[in-house]
C-alpha cells in the first residue's frame, strides 16, 4: 500500500506564489516518475508537470516558466513551486507517483489540494 499526502494549497492573489508538497509513504521499493495534474472547476484533469527519478522534467505549456517541479528522492517527496499565479491556475492539484511496492508496480494518487487564485 502506498499513500500520497499533499500540502501547501490555499488562496493567493494574482501574481503571488505557492509551494505544493507531496510525500509518498508505505511499503515502497522504488519510485519512478512523480508529478502533478490539476482539475479546474468544470473541466477535465490536465497534466501540469512531471519529473523522473533522474531529475528530467517536463511542463505543460501554460505553466512553463512560472512553475518549477523538483523532488527529494531520500524523502520520497515531490514539490511544485508556483510563481506568478493567475486566476486560470485555480484548480484542485493532484500529485502522482509511479511506484514499485509490495503489491507490485502502480500509479498512485494524492487526495488533491485546492489552489485558488483570486483578488
Amino acid at each position: 500500500q502506498v499513500q500520497l499526502v499533499e500540502s501547501g494549497g490555499g488562496l493567493v492573489q494574482p501574481g503571488g506564489s505557492l509551494r505544493l508538497s507531496c510525500a509518498a509513504s508505505g511499503s515502497i521499493f522504488s519510485i519512478d516518475a512523480m508529478g502533478w495534474y490539476r482539475q479546474p472547476p468544470g473541466k477535465q484533469r490536465e497534466v501540469v508537470a512531471g519529473i523522473t527519478s533522474g531529475g528530467s522534467t517536463n511542463y505543460a505549456a501554460s505553466v512553463k516558466g512560472r512553475f518549477t517541479i523538483s523532488r527529494d528522492n531520500a524523502k520520497n517527496t515531490v514539490y511544485l513551486q508556483m510563481n506568478n499565479l493567475k486566476p486560470e491556475d485555480t484548480a484542485v492539484y493532484y500529485c502522482y507517483a509511479g511506484a514499485r511496492a509490495t503489491t507490485g508496480w502502480g500509479r498512485y494518487w494524492g487526495q488533491g489540494t485546492q489552489v485558488t487564485v483570486s483578488s
